[in-house]
């Protein structure tokens, strides 16, 4: 007999609605400077088998005593420890910009300890990790790293204009994008799950043809969807991106064994 995990107690996982019925679990990884609550309301929008699972990181909401991670494998490796518990169902992997790097390497370093492997791959807004980007942030100097950050949109007003509240945000900021930065890819075998590639139509971080790039990382089937808005389109096309992910969730429920 499996026994099912607390999310009232775990530090790394967050269940806004627990659904003891469900058949499989949704895994959300937030991008940076994210937390897990961008995902709090998802539950609504997804299939009534489908358990929501957001990742909770060290560094902001009620981890925010706790250091960030500044580098990319510590962190993959923290968590594919902590997710063993929740493995019990299968499973599905979300990550937007930098949260899916962070799920494609989970889901490379579960196959390397030889735990259950993700049914599917939903990946947004970024490019694919053997493609390096041209401009890394987390170096920057104050003034143009916090320029940058205006542009990209994803970061409250009210944040950029409070200098304690930059105090507290700007670190982690930092340390998400040195995850996302500075560790070379290093090659490996495709994985064996679909892997849907999801973009904003204006986005200039990551457009189709970068996307098309996530092909080279799966044997199983592959493609890529582009909704409206820019690199934030989680937020600004949530309802079709989530009609999309239901479906996809779906057939993979449908594919399991009765």
């Amino acid at each position: 007999m499996t026994t099912t995990p607390s999310p009232s107690r775990d530090p790394w996982v967050g269940v806004p609605r627990p659904n003891p019925a469900a058949r499989l679990r949704l895994f959300c990884a937030p991008y940076a400077g994210g937390g897990s609550s961008i995902y709090s309301a998802w539950w609504r929008e997804l299939p009534a088998h489908t358990e929501l699972c957001a990742l909770k990181l060290p560094g902001r909401e009620a981890r925010m005593s706790e250091p960030p991670f500044e580098r990319l494998t510590p962190l993959v490796q923290a968590l594919a420890t902590a997710l063993e518990p929740w493995l019990t169902k299968p499973f599905a992997l979300y990550g937007h910009s930098l949260g899916a790097l962070v799920c494609f390497e989970l889901a490379r370093e579960l196959r390397r300890r030889g735990a259950p492997l993700p049914r599917h791959l939903f990946v947004s807004g970024r490019r694919p990790p053997h493609v390096r980007g041209s401009d890394p942030l987390h170096g920057l100097p104050e003034p143009e790293f916090l320029e940058r950050i205006r542009r990209m949109g994803g970061t409250p007003d009210e944040v950029l204009r409070d200098p304690e509240l930059l105090a507290l945000f700007l670190p982690v900021l930092r340390a998400d994008f040195a995850v996302n930065e500075v560790e070379p890819f290093v090659p490996g075998a495709p994985l064996e799950c679909p892997i849907s590639a999801f973009g904003g139509l204006d986005d200039e971080r990551a457009d189709r043809a970068d996307l098309e790039g996530w092909r080279h990382h799966t044997r199983g089937a592959f493609r890529v969807e582009m909704f409206p808005g820019g690199h934030f389109f989680l937020r600004s096309a949530r309802e079709p991106l989530l009609r999309s992910i239901s479906a996809v969730l779906g057939d993979v429920e449908r594919a399991l064994p009765a």
